[in-house]
């Protein structure tokens, strides 16, 4: 555990598809600066190994799988961790999903209703619910929180086959601003994150791809996949009480791509 200019230290973060990604990595920053962390994740091993990989920080940690799609689930899983250690004071919501198609034409109604469910939904769903919990605490004496989202690079710039996943993340990014706004008077900041190509499950049949890496990976200045360890330090810094005057901001995290 770290101590310092940003200790978390009392703070309670919850993570989203936390398990893995990008999502681990923020994870495991909270953790490493003595925040009590809960994740949330679908697939039980991977869950297992983010926990083990989190206790060794030293702090608590918790694990749940929640549908992000469903708002009940998502409201009783906010009030359990409330139930349990009394406060959030940082939501990240990081769980999303890709569908790769073969053209705009081959994205199918069924494919824009599960996306949408996960991409655009789950996140508001997960931020609402963790703001619900901010307003209460704030109106006895205890004001603030951070809300973070992940949105994507494919907000700001175009792929090919990608127009249903780049819908949801600019939807995410628009939402987090109007959020920011609402949101501010209270004390509670809202903050959205636009990963580059990073390694993760979405990403994994790309990271083989020799045509791929050489053809887009290295356009990026820093010549290589980013990693969920890239996003720690963000994570930290956005839940940390330094960061309060930060808010309504898009921060691309994508080394160099999107400029090049």
């Amino acid at each position: 555990m770290v101590k310092g200019l940003f200790d978390l230290t009392g703070k309670v973060a919850l993570v989203t598809g936390g398990n893995g990604g990008i999502g681990l990595g923020m994870a495991k920053g909270l953790a490493m600066h003595g925040a009590t962390v809960v994740i949330w994740g679908n697939k039980p091993e991977k869950n297992e190994r983010a926990v083990e990989e989190l206790r060794s920080f030293g702090g608590e940690v918790r694990c749940e799988s929640v549908e992000v799609s469903d708002e009940g689930a998502v409201r009783d899983a906010i009030q359990r961790i409330v139930d349990e250690f009394g406060r959030i004071d940082t939501a990240v919501a990081n769980a999303g999903i890709s569908i790769g198609r073969g053209s705009m034409f081959d994205i199918t109604n069924e494919d824009w209703a599960r996306i949408e469910g996960i991409n655009i939904h789950g996140v508001f769903y997960t931020l609402r619910e963790a703001a619900r919990h901010m307003l209460a605490r704030g109106e006895t004496g205890d004001r603030g929180g951070s809300l973070i989202s992940i949105s994507s690079t494919s907000a700001i710039h175009g792929a090919a086959r990608n127009e249903h996943y780049a819908a949801t993340k600019g939807a995410v990014l628009t939402m987090s601003r109007a959020m920011a706004v609402e949101l501010g008077p209270k004390g509670i900041r809202v903050n959205s994150i636009l990963p580059g190509w990073t390694r993760s499950d979405l990403t994994e049949k790309l990271q083989g791809w020799d045509k791929f890496n050489s053809n887009v990976i290295s356009r990026a200045p820093v010549g290589r996949w980013g990693d969920g360890d890239d996003f720690a330090a963000i994570a930290v810094y956005l839940a940390s009480d330094h960061s309060s005057f930060h808010t309504g901001d898009s921060i691309v995290i994508d080394g160099g791509y999107t400029i090049y």
